[in-house]
């Protein structure tokens, strides 16, 4: 049995770690080095770090805050926002990354995905989907960090991800993003279906009660968490236990 990963996200903006709901509202909440240096000792399986406003004000993902990040944490670590190229993502791999996460890079240009992989190993490339609900059924991608509906189809995108190399996806519901009422299990259980590799749900996490949800629906792979790691009101040991005792594989905290 694969373990499930507990992953803390860290979105970045100006330097500082920042947290909303639904992708607006923004409120800064603390400093990205030491926060990922507690989430490292609290025993996450993995690290994300997005640079949010690097793509809309077209500038390169902060570099020197990738590398101050690194060297504190000895786990996997995905580092996304502003990356447009494959020089980029060299840079990045570089500057301590483990993986990169490509967003509205990937919808822009497609081969993207497959340059990547081609070039660095589809291990390093996670695709990572800004997702929000249509009015009749189904869910449209959004890119520029959710502000525009790129009118692609959300289950077609991921198909098409896999296709061109993509080794994970990171799935963010903007309708349950920074809510804390619970993943989008509807969301996330449709892309599932489709999905041939590890999928991240990413949104709307609260509760002990949501990490176990997600995992005992099968709904994913890993789940990313933010506001209630951010705000102290769980510890990624409180999760896993919690999850161990509920009879789910994960790796247990130091």
């Amino acid at each position: 049995m694969h373990t499930k990963r507990i992953i803390p996200c860290l979105d970045v903006k100006d330097g500082r770690v920042v947290k909303g709901i639904n992708f607006l509202g923004l409120k800064e909440v603390g400093d990205p080095v030491e926060l990922a240096r507690q989430y490292y000792e609290q025993g996450a399986d993995e690290l994300v770090f997005l640079d949010i406003t690097a793509t809309n004000e077209k500038r390169e993902t902060m570099r020197e805050l990738v590398e101050a990040v690194a060297k504190e944490i000895f786990i996997p670590f995905t580092v996304g926002g502003g990356i447009r190229s494959l020089d980029d993502i060299r840079k990045l791999l570089l500057a301590g990354a483990d993986k990169v996460s490509l967003n509205s890079a990937a919808v822009y240009d497609p081969q993207l995905i497959r340059a990547g992989a081609d070039k660095f190993g589809s291990q390093c490339i996670v695709l990572a989907i800004d997702a929000k609900k249509r009015s009749n059924s189904g869910w449209n991608v959004y890119t520029q960090g959710g502000q525009k509906d790129s009118g692609l189809d959300l289950i077609e995108w991921v198909k098409e991800g896999q296709r061109l190399g993509a080794g994970e996806i990171l799935l963010t519901s903007m309708d349950a993003d920074g809510t804390q009422q619970g993943y989008d299990l509807e969301m996330l259980q449709a892309v599932q279906k489709v999905a041939r590799v590890p999928l991240i749900a990413s949104g709307g996490c609260g509760s002990l009660d949501d990490f176990k949800a997600v995992f005992l629906a099968d709904a994913a792979d890993a789940a990313l968490a933010a506001s209630l790691f951010h705000y102290g009101k769980l510890t990624v040991k409180e999760v896993k236990n919690a999850l161990a005792e509920a009879g789910i594989a994960v790796r247990k905290s130091l």
